[in-house]
């Protein structure tokens, strides 16, 4: 059933993956979290855990996701103690200790269906699948040149320009990869220009995926960005403004010409396979052109590292990771 089924959001950072998180938010059925760091690194260390089957195991991973401060765990409200004692009562999966976590978080908001939202998600979706199976993604794509435009203002953000440029075209290789293996009921993907620039049709379109009703809340997405944005998270100030067409190829004000011509002979094709339009640019000095090189060869070489990760995982053996849902009950 499409309305008990994990909602995952995901894409290049400085996408709009938090607007969209924010507008999701504000259905009435949906809650999406804020940001945590539990996820991912929960499944790399899963080995450590031990047999979930055991309760003693899964109040260890209770305490570990919601006593370590760089989880994030805090800014979801949540009283820590009664999650990690509903962890340890619930099933004996990794996923079903994470579900239980965003499933509370829901229940704050007295809403039945939960889902989480990370860009790094879109990286990792052989994992996410593992963990929620019957989880519905939903990835936004923006502009390159606006996504590198912002990312290059970000204090958090420690990458140079090389490197950030080769990120997005590696969201994008991720995103038509997830395409072509997820069908239309697991798979759903928009444009953030779309997305600003009629908030009713696209946000209609996301709810028909979804299975559920469109509400016009959702397009004030505001109205929520005091509950589900942490104050310390000073980029997103815009969350707390009305939905605007403003920051659309803002990269044009926002990058140097060398930087424009770098984008564009590197994302050129991704671009255009994306709908945008390429400037003309004049082509870039060829020592830009080999340091991004550089920077890009490990994404290239992402794809075949899944593969073999994956294989690994067949060849082990792993018990389930799966999430299996649990009654729910009151935060």
């Amino acid at each position: 059933m499409a309305g008990d089924r994990p909602i995952i959001v995901a894409g290049c950072a400085r996408s709009g993956t938090t607007m969209l998180q924010l507008m999701l938010h504000a259905h009435p059925r949906i809650a999406i979290p804020p940001e945590t760091r539990f996820v991912l690194t929960g499944y790399q260390r899963r080995r450590e855990f031990g047999d979930l089957r055991d309760p003693a195991r899964r109040n260890a991973l209770a305490r570990w996701i919601v006593d370590r401060p760089e989880h994030r765990f805090a800014d979801l409200g949540l009283d820590p103690d009664r999650v990690a004692a509903r962890i340890t009562a619930g099933p004996g999966t990794l996923g079903s200790a994470f579900g239980t976590v965003f499933a509370a978080y829901a229940e704050r908001f007295d809403k039945p269906r939960w889902g989480d939202k990370r860009p790094a998600y879109l990286q990792n979706l052989d994992v996410v699948r593992r963990l929620f199976p019957d989880a519905q993604i939903i990835n936004v794509v923006r502009d390159g040149r606006d996504c590198v435009a912002s990312l290059k203002e970000m204090s958090w953000h420690t990458q140079g320009l090389h490197a950030t440029i080769a990120a997005w075209a590696r969201a994008v290789d991720d995103a038509r990869s997830a395409a072509r293996r997820l069908d239309a009921t697991q798979w759903h993907q928009l444009r953030y220009e779309d997305l600003v620039a009629d908030p009713p049709t696209e946000l209609a379109a996301v709810c028909a995926f979804l299975g559920e009703d469109y509400d016009p809340a959702m397009t004030e997405p505001a109205a929520v960005a005091d509950v589900a944005v942490p104050g310390f998270k000073t980029w997103h100030r815009r969350t707390h403004a009305p939905v605007t067409t403003q920051r659309i190829r803002s990269w044009e004000r926002r990058l140097s010409a060398d930087e424009i011509a770098l984008c564009e002979a590197a994302l050129g094709s991704r671009l255009a396979e994306c709908g945008y339009d390429l400037s003309g640019a004049r082509r870039p000095a060829r020592s830009g052109r080999l340091r991004y090189g550089w920077s890009a060869a490990r994404h290239r070489l992402a794809p075949a590292k899944r593969a073999v990760q994956r294989a690994a995982v067949r060849l082990r053996a792993e018990p389930s990771v799966a999430y299996v849902p649990s009654p729910r009950r009151p935060s």
